[in-house]
């Protein structure tokens, strides 16, 4: 039973001081939070396999289930801490001042880190060994007390007297303590971690009004998601938009004091506000993008209509100068990404967007601006929360994913996937269509076809033309015979090239292969 306290009483004392730095956080930088803290450190260290496997098996639940690890393992450790304090109460009190201090130490050693972000950490510091402390020693008192307890139990038993012991009595105050001590400290620390998340989630972007585009994308047209059931609709809706990022927490962008830092090898170095940017020409444009860790037939790609700012007007401004190779984008987290400087220039309506589907940027997608780039991954080409811009050479600098030895030019795979009927179900006989959407920005889709178990190929009918830049919607009508079927699609693009059927994992440059799902037909 003694152990059994002792161990509560670390972990009780990681919890508490979890809380409080969750709470102190709260009000500086969610991101500064402990457990977030160490859960970005985590990401930042883990090997590029098993960020793709957890990706792929988890899904988006990756970051929830990489914060559940950290916290499981942190408590293994505050239980052992817990265990040291009956006779090692310093040696127990190190343990804590260290791993609250590794929390603090990787605070700081984020790329866009503030004195200030060490805060959360010391307050876990404190809150964690005075509640370890507090709660060791009535641990170490209810025990002495249950133990004194039971020695005059057994005297009041020997003795000639008439008068009736009070067995254990002892014991039950000093058991009696430690729990209400126990609940006590529960009950704090989860009223600090309820506030330091509502602290967190009540700090909101501001609305902001944006300019009409100078240059307008045409009407949408209607898409076969009016036609065939299953399909995804033509543009992604803003909230259904797929989000892969290394954000344990979305930062919030206060958008009056957001800048964009322009320099490098350039002419003219210069920063804009947000009015001075929105202010520029801007441009309105559909484009499909791809995430890299996209697996075949997966769901990390969307379609949406972005607003913005050409990213050559802006290079040109600043005038480049030497002959840098890379536009090196920072976030506002110090997160950055490399894109090919001859991509940006050849003509694509690469962009700093600050729209998306007719609104400004959420938080999630960016706010309050991103890098667009049309044909490449987004971790070539899809900074969010943008900050700064610097045109340098590969040579020189190295970004986030390229530092992890993935593609430094990555164009998006030519690719199809079935979305209709769903893998592994069943559906009736007779009359029905099989469909999904085909990709290949920025070269355009030229025809998908469909084989159904070991038959020919079969083109299928396309559905409307966005741009080479967007999605193809695409369908096939199938009199479904009753029996088990195998359903591959490919997709050719518009010239000519048809997608890769050899099968690769998405590290280092996107996945390829064909896709094919079973159905059963009753």
């Amino acid at each position: 039973m003694m152990r059994l306290r002792l161990a509560l009483s670390g972990i009780l004392a990681a919890v508490a001081g979890i809380a409080a730095g969750h709470l102190v956080a709260g009000f500086l930088a969610p991101a500064s939070s402990p457990v977030l803290a160490i859960g970005s450190t985590v990401i930042d260290l883990t090997p590029t396999p098993v960020k793709e496997w957890a990706i792929a098996t988890f899904g988006t639940n990756d970051k929830l289930i990489l914060q559940g690890s950290v916290l499981v393992v942190t408590l293994v450790l505050a239980a052992v801490a817990g265990l040291l304090a009956r006779r090692r109460l310093p040696v127990a009190v190190g343990f804590i001042v260290l791993l609250t201090g590794l929390a603090g130490a990787a605070a700081l050693l984020r790329p866009a880190a503030r004195p200030l972000d060490a805060l959360p950490s010391l307050a876990a510091m404190a809150a964690g060994v005075a509640t370890l402390v507090w709660l060791a020693r009535l641990a170490a008192t209810s025990a002495a007390t249950s133990a004194g307890a039971r020695a005059g139990h057994e005297a009041d038993s020997s003795s000639d007297t008439d008068a009736e012991p009070r067995k254990g009595e002892g014991s039950v105050t000093g058991r009696r303590r430690f729990l209400g001590a126990a609940l006590g400290v529960t009950a704090v620390s989860v009223l600090a971690a309820v506030g330091g998340q509502l602290r967190s989630g009540a700090q909101t972007i501001k609305k902001v009004v944006l300019p009409a585009a100078a240059d307008k994308a045409k009407a949408l047209p209607t898409g076969l998601e009016t036609k065939v059931s299953g399909i995804s609709p033509l543009r992604t809706p803003t909230e259904k938009f797929y989000r892969v990022d290394t954000n344990l927490t979305v930062p919030k962008v206060d958008v009056d004091s957001w800048t964009l830092e322009v320099g490098g090898m350039v002419d003219k170095p210069f920063t804009l506000t947000f009015a001075e940017l929105a202010a520029m020409p801007l441009i309105e444009r559909d484009i499909t993008m791809t995430c890299v860790s996209n697996e075949v037939g997966g769901g990390y790609i969307g379609a949406a209509r972005w607003l913005g700012v050409r990213l050559t007007d802006v290079l040109d401004k600043a005038g480049i100068k030497g002959n840098p190779d890379q536009v090196l984008s920072t976030a506002v987290d110090g997160f950055t990404i490399s894109t090919p400087l001859g991509v940006v220039r050849d003509g694509r309506d690469a962009m700093i967007a600050i729209g998306m589907n007719g609104a400004q940027l959420t938080d999630t997608h960016g706010f309050p601006a991103r890098l667009i780039t049309p044909g490449l991954y987004g971790f070539v080409g899809a900074t969010k929360w943008l900050t700064k811009l610097t045109l340098t050479t590969y040579a020189a600098d190295q970004s986030y994913w390229t530092k992890r030895q993935w593609a430094t030019d990555a164009p998006i795979k030519t690719s199809a996937r079935i979305d209709t009927p769903a893998p592994l179900s069943t559906i009736q006989a007779g009359m029905t269509a099989i469909g999904g959407v085909a990709w290949a920005q920025h070269r355009g889709v030229g025809k998908v076809e469909v084989k159904i178990d070991d038959g020919a190929w079969q083109e299928t009918k396309l559905g409307p033309d966005v741009g080479i830049d967007y999605w193809r919607q695409w369908y096939l009508p199938w009199d479904a015979k009753p029996g088990l079927h195998r359903i591959s699609v490919r997709a050719t693009d518009l010239k000519g090239q048809a997608q890769i059927t050899a099968r690769a994992t998405p590290f280092p440059s996107g996945s390829s292969g064909i896709q094919e799902v079973v159905v059963t037909v009753a």
